[in-house]
């Protein structure tokens, strides 16, 4: 890794002001602050970016102490890499979500994330049996046919889905509601410190930032973002899974469901996306069948 004076001033920004591109957008046009950002007045950076004079004098200041350290030494010797917007390695399919992410931070086998096939699993964080069955279904032909499984690292389902995936001597990719200093939930060190090696973990929070509540929801739309179609095995009604359905099917994306016993709780919320359109889905094969269908009609 060797950064320019452009990436390592973006990356200093984004360390102390994680801004979405949008955001960026602001500071690059009209006027090029961006290029100075160093000696820009607060005055300019708050007009920029619409924010008070307060908080631009701090991000101002932050910027200034932080630009002093070298980045490269710092991310390579914690193992990370950091993949700016303008990087090769960043995915395509993410500038097509609502508000791309500016840096991608990026743990272990990173060519991982330009294999085009991808497929997120998601579903209830109280999973029960059923969904592992489910996945003992879902993931094997998925691998078979080259389909990297993305999902959360959040317990219940995303933790099958990668265990299955691992299991099967699939890829899978595990995207964070955090920075790299923490990982969340605490029962999955193991799992994670595994993927970091020989999987990948990504997320758009700098290191320092921990787990929040608000930050689940946003980093549901990069795992439909980086997918070519959502795959639900348990969800109740009110399921934060339903919100990352709600973000494929903005981005266009199909939405596979697992059909579940009508008296189950945990399959009340997919019974209901089945009921509104949802392709049901029994097994791998399904979903490999209807992709390579609709990829042929286009």
């Amino acid at each position: 890794m060797i950064f320019s004076v452009d990436t390592q001033r973006l990356l200093a920004l984004h360390y102390v002001y994680p801004l979405p591109l949008q955001k960026l957008q602001q500071l690059l046009s009209p006027v090029d602050v961006f290029s100075y950002f160093e000696e820009a007045p607060p005055y300019e950076i708050a007009k920029a970016l619409q924010i008070s004079s307060q908080r631009a004098l701090r991000i101002s200041r932050s910027f200034r102490q932080i630009m002093t350290l070298s980045f490269e030494e710092a991310y390579e010797r914690a193992l990370i890499f950091p993949i700016p917007f303008h990087h090769p390695f960043y995915p395509a399919q993410l500038f097509e979500i609502s508000s791309p992410p500016t840096v991608l931070y990026v743990k272990g086998q990173r060519s991982i994330l330009t294999k085009e096939k991808q497929v997120a699993i998601i579903g209830s964080r109280k999973a029960t049996a059923y969904t592992k069955t489910a996945m003992d279904l879902i993931v094997p032909p998925l691998v078979e046919h080259g389909y990297t499984v993305v999902s959360g690292l959040a317990r219940g389902a995303d933790t099958i889905a990668h265990e299955t995936t691992l299991k099967v001597g699939g890829s899978t990719i595990a995207v964070l509601g955090h920075g790299f200093n923490y990982i969340y939930p605490k029962e999955n060190q193991s799992l994670a410190e595994h993927m970091a090696e020989h999987q990948l973990l990504v997320t758009e929070y700098p290191p320092y930032m921990k787990p929040e509540k608000w930050h689940f929801p946003m980093r549901n739309r990069i795992i439909s973002g980086l997918s070519k179609a959502l795959v639900v095995t348990e969800a109740a009604l009110r399921s934060g899974t339903l919100i990352t359905t709600e973000y494929a099917l903005e981005q266009g994306k199909d939405v596979f469901v697992v059909p579940g016993p009508i008296d189950a709780e945990q399959s009340k919320g997919t019974n209901k996306l089945l009921l509104e359109g949802a392709i049901p889905v029994c097994n791998g094969h399904d979903i490999v069948e209807t992709l390579a269908l609709f990829s042929n009609k286009n």
